[in-house]
C-alpha cells in the first residue's frame, strides 16, 4: 500500500538527490526497503527514459513483479521485452494470478508459452483459466483464489477448515458455495459466519440471491455491478453456472481508472496509457494522426469562409465577429456531448430516452441562444453602429446553438451504435459541424443582405 503523499515525497526527493550524486549503494536500499512497489512504479514513471533504467536495474529481481503491475502499459511492455524467461518466472511468481495474466498478455505468444511451461500445475492451470478471456472482460479480471465450501457441513467444520490457512485471500468478505460439481449456489458473509450458531449447516445462512457475473461481461459493465450493489467482491461464473473465480473491488477501482483516464486522454486523441517521458519521436507520431484530421476540418471551415470571399471584403466586420459565432456554438455543443457522453458510460442513455434528452437540449439552446444572441446583437450594433449586422449576428448564434444541440445529442448515440469510442473522436467532428454551420448561416446571411 502507497505512503501517505506528504511522507513520501521528501523520501523521493532524497532518492533524486542520491541519484543525481551517483549513490547508488543508498539508491538500491531506499527503493528495495524505503518504498512501497507502487510508490517505486510512481517514481518510474516519473523519471526520464535514462535515469529510468539505471532506478529499474537496482530494484531486487524479487520485487521487480510487484512493481511492474502498477506501471503503465508502455513502460510495462518495454521492461517485460527486456527479461528473459527466468527474469519473468522470478520476478512474477508472488503475483496474483489476474495481475499475472495482465502482464503476460503485453508478451508474445511464445515468451507467454515459455513462461507457463516453467509453472508448476495447479499454477499453470489457475493462469490458463484467466487467460482463455479477453483482458477487458469478468474472466480476464477475475482472480481463481476464491474460498469455496459445501452446504451440508455445519459452521463449526468451516470454521476450523479457515483456521487450516495461513492466510486468508485478499479482500476475502464471503465464502463462495458450491456443489460437488463446482456449482454455485450460494454465499455465506464471513461476519453472519462469525455471529451465527456453528451448529448450523451452510445451507440454512447463505444467501442465495448474491450477485454473480458472468465470465464475458465486459468490465465497464462489471464496475457498474461493484457500484450498484457496493460489492467488495463478486463471484464470476461461466455459461453454465460453475465457479471459476472471483473479482474484488481493488481490481474494479483500477478499472475504474483506467476508463476515468481513457475518457480525459481521448478528448485530445492521445493514448492513456501514454508515457509521459516518452521519447519525442514517439509522441511526435502518436499526436501527428490527430493533428492530420484537425487540418483536414479546419480546411473544410476555410473553404467555407472562401465561398464569401466577396462578402467578407465589402464587410470587413465580418471577419471581426465570425470567430465569436464558431466559438458560442462549439462551447454549446462540447456541453452536450459531454452530458451524453457521461450519460452513456453511466448506462443512462437508451434509445428509449434520447428523444427527450434531444428536446430538452434543443429548448436549452433555444433559451440560451436567445439570450446571448440579443447581448452580442446588441454589442455588435455598439461596436460597428450596424443595426442589420446586428440582426444577422443574432440569427447566425440561434442557428448555431440549435445545431449544437443537435449534433452534441445525436453523435455520440450514433457513434455507439458504430462501435466507435464517441470520446475518441466527437469533439473533432462536432467542432467541425458547427465551425461549418456557423460560418454558412452568419456569411450566407450577410451575403443576402448586403449583397
Amino acid at each position: 500500500m502507497s505512503q501517505n503523499p506528504q511522507r513520501l515525497q521528501p523520501r523521493l526527493d532524497r532518492l533524486n538527490e542520491a541519484l543525481e550524486n551517483g549513490a547508488l549503494d543508498q539508491v538500491r536500499r531506499m527503493l528495495n526497503r524505503g518504498l512501497a512497489p507502487v510508490d517505486v512504479a510512481h517514481l518510474l514513471e516519473s523519471t526520464p527514459p535514462r535515469e529510468r533504467e539505471v532506478l529499474w536495474e537496482l530494484v531486487d529481481s524479487e520485487l521487480q513483479g510487484d512493481v511492474l503491475q502498477y506501471l503503465n502499459d508502455d513502460i510495462q511492455t518495454v521492461f517485460l521485452n527486456r527479461m528473459d524467461t527466468q527474469q519473468l518466472v522470478s520476478a512474477t511468481e508472488r503475483l496474483d494470478v489476474d495481475d499475472l495474466a495482465d502482464l503476460l498478455q503485453r508478451l508474445p505468444n511464445t515468451v507467454t508459452l515459455e513462461v507457463l511451461a516453467s509453472m508448476e500445475a495447479q499454477e499453470r492451470q489457475r493462469l490458463e483459466t484467466v487467460l482463455a478471456y479477453p483482458e477487458d472482460t469478468a474472466g480476464g479480471l477475475m482472480n481463481t483464489d476464491a474460498v469455496t465450501i459445501r452446504p451440508d457441513i455445519t459452521l463449526d467444520v468451516v470454521l476450523r477448515y479457515l483456521r487450516r490457512h495461513e492466510r486468508l485471500p485478499d479482500t476475502t468478505d464471503t465464502l463462495l458455495v458450491v456443489t460437488r460439481g463446482d456449482k454455485l449456489i450460494g454465499s455465506l458473509p464471513i461476519n453472519r459466519l462469525l455471529v451465527s450458531d456453528p451448529s448450523m449447516l451452510v445451507r440454512e445462512v447463505m444467501d442465495t440471491d448474491m450477485v454473480s457475473i458472468a465470465a464475458m461481461t465486459g468490465e465497464s459493465d462489471v464496475a457498474k455491478l461493484f457500484e450498484k450493489f457496493d460489492l467488495v467482491s463478486a463471484p464470476v461464473v461461466g455459461t453454465d453456472g460453475h465457479l471459476l473465480g472471483r473479482i474484488t473491488i481493488d481490481d474494479v477501482v483500477d478499472v475504474i481508472r483506467e476508463n476515468a483516464e481513457h475518457q480525459v486522454m481521448s478528448m485530445a486523441g492521445l493514448d492513456d496509457e501514454e508515457d509521459t517521458f516518452a521519447p519525442a519521436w514517439r509522441t511526435s507520431r502518436r499526436r501527428a494522426v490527430w493533428l492530420g484530421v484537425n487540418l483536414i476540418t479546419a480546411f473544410m471551415a476555410a473553404a467555407v469562409i472562401g465561398l464569401f470571399e466577396g462578402t467578407i471584403q465589402r464587410v470587413t466586420a465580418l471577419a471581426v465577429l465570425m470567430p465569436i459565432v464558431a466559438s458560442m456554438g462549439g462551447i454549446a455543443g462540447s456541453q452536450t456531448l459531454t452530458v451524453l457522453i457521461r450519460g452513456i458510460a453511466l448506462g443512462h442513455v437508451s434509445g428509449s430516452n434520447v428523444r427527450w434528452l434531444l428536446s430538452r437540449e434543443l429548448i436549452v439552446s433555444v433559451l440560451n441562444g436567445l439570450l446571448w444572441a440579443l447581448v452580442i446583437a446588441a454589442i455588435a450594433v455598439v461596436w460597428f453602429d450596424d443595426l442589420t449586422l446586428g440582426a444577422i449576428i443574432a440569427a447566425a448564434i440561434v442557428i448555431n446553438l440549435l445545431v449544437a444541440a443537435l449534433c452534441g445529442t445525436l453523435l455520440p448515440v450514433a457513434l455507439k451504435k458504430l462501435n466507435i469510442d464517441p470520446a475518441l473522436s466527437g469533439n473533432v467532428i462536432l467542432t467541425t459541424v458547427t465551425d461549418v454551420i456557423g460560418f454558412m448561416a452568419f456569411l450566407g446571411l450577410a451575403t443576402v443582405f448586403y449583397l
